[in-house]
């Protein structure tokens, strides 16, 4: 394990709520107000929604930027804004970077201007390239809290924001930066509805993880960022493992081999046995594939089993922002000792030809009253690309 760094505070937007006490108190019912089928430009699909207004707009200077995607951004940055200034009081702005994740970007705010008839004096919305540009969700957030260190986006599908907590830890352990603003954002938009949909990936219906009737995903839009430093804190970034296989384009290794170097690595870097971790959030798309993968790797690094649930029926597969929203409902299980394990919503009927895990399907608290207690986060992406994330108490 190298120099500890620690995550001191979480805003959160998506489908089960607006900010962190709502999605705790969604969590606790065990229901996303978000959740449910919504028009696209073919029909139906069923998608995780923020109703949230998102009614604050970027400063003046960066009104260019304005798209539902950095909105989104803003809103969970705003949650998280006393901890921003404080770091910036005590460390200065050129200390502080910014490392987001994403894989949408405002391809959204293209799509609504691009279906504007030729004729149209103006589109509907005003519009900018940059909106679209997958790089700027980072640059865009320092601008937006006026910090002056290192600033990018990662985009690497499904992994964007998990990766973008190790590459934060690293600037931290380079002492490049004494805070970072870590996270990730994704909006709805066409391009991923109709291109899951293309792959017969999404489900009609919500999503089933781990069941022997799962159809498929079911998208969804949010936004979660931290604030993490090498200060000392509750809760810490214990262990990280990254892996890239490339057995596929789009499917997974069906045995998980490169998941589970990732699963293995982060358990290594955090020193600990995976008889340590209490809870495991899964990524659990509810596709055929990459459930039956990650099933079998977690039945191999978990052999006594684990507490363990999938929570995209709870949020949608947020894609380049699920990293960090589950890392952040796993955070909760850890920061506050109100918070359950959150529950897997499933219909209950397990495929046969899957390990069997240990899912959380009633009110579980993690264990207290041990000397220190482990969760971990694991997200699987196109291309093979697996991070596994460790948080400790």
């Amino acid at each position: 394990m190298g120099l500890p760094v620690y995550l001191h505070a979480l805003g959160m937007v998506n489908a089960l709520g607006d900010d962190v006490p709502s999605i705790v108190s969604a969590l606790a019912r065990g229901e996303a107000p978000g959740m449910g089928p919504i028009r696209t430009r073919t029909g139906v699909a069923f998608a995780g929604s923020v109703n949230a207004p998102l009614d604050v707009a970027p400063p003046a200077s960066l009104r260019r930027y304005d798209c539902r995607n950095n909105r989104l951004l803003l809103a969970a940055l705003a949650q998280i804004q006393p901890a921003i200034d404080s770091a910036r009081d005590r460390f200065g702005a050129g200390r502080i970077g910014v490392v987001l994740g994403t894989s949408t970007s405002g391809i959204s705010a293209a799509e609504m201007a691009f279906a504007q008839p030729a004729d149209h004096a103006a589109p509907a919305a005003p519009f900018d390239y940059c909106q679209m540009e997958i790089g700027t969700a980072a640059p865009f957030a320092a601008a937006a809290l006026d910090l002056g260190g290192p600033a990018f986006t990662i985009s690497t599908a499904c992994t964007s924001s998990a990766k973008a907590f190790v590459a934060a830890r690293r600037l931290l352990r380079a002492n490049l930066c004494d805070a970072v603003v870590v996270g990730g954002v994704d909006s709805l938009c066409e391009l991923t509805l109709q291109g899951f949909a293309s792959l017969e990936s999404t489900s009609p219906v919500r999503t089933n993880p781990m069941s022997a009737k799962r159809r498929g995903i079911n998208i969804g839009e949010g936004a979660a960022v931290f604030l993490m430093s090498r200060e000392e804190g509750p809760v810490m970034l214990a262990g990280a493992g990254e892996s890239s296989d490339a057995h596929h384009i789009s499917a997974p290794d069906p045995q998980g081999a490169g998941g589970e170097l990732a699963l293995r690595a982060a358990l290594a870097d955090a020193d600990v046995s995976a008889a340590a971790i209490g809870y495991v959030n899964l990524h659990a798309t509810a596709t055929l594939k990459n459930d039956q993968m990650e099933a079998h790797l977690m039945a191999r690094v978990f052999p006594n089993g684990v507490a363990a649930s999938g929570t995209k029926p709870l949020t949608g597969h947020t894609l380049g922002a699920a990293g960090a929203s589950e890392l952040g409902l796993a955070w909760l299980t850890l920061a506050r000792d109100d918070v359950a394990l959150p529950r897997h919503l499933w219909d209950g009927e397990a495929d046969p030809a899957l390990p069997a895990l240990d899912l959380v399907e009633d009110v579980r608290h993690l264990p207290r009253g041990t000397a220190r207690q482990y969760v971990m986060s694991n997200s699987f992406a196109f291309g093979g690309s697996n991070v596994s994330l460790i948080l400790g108490r």
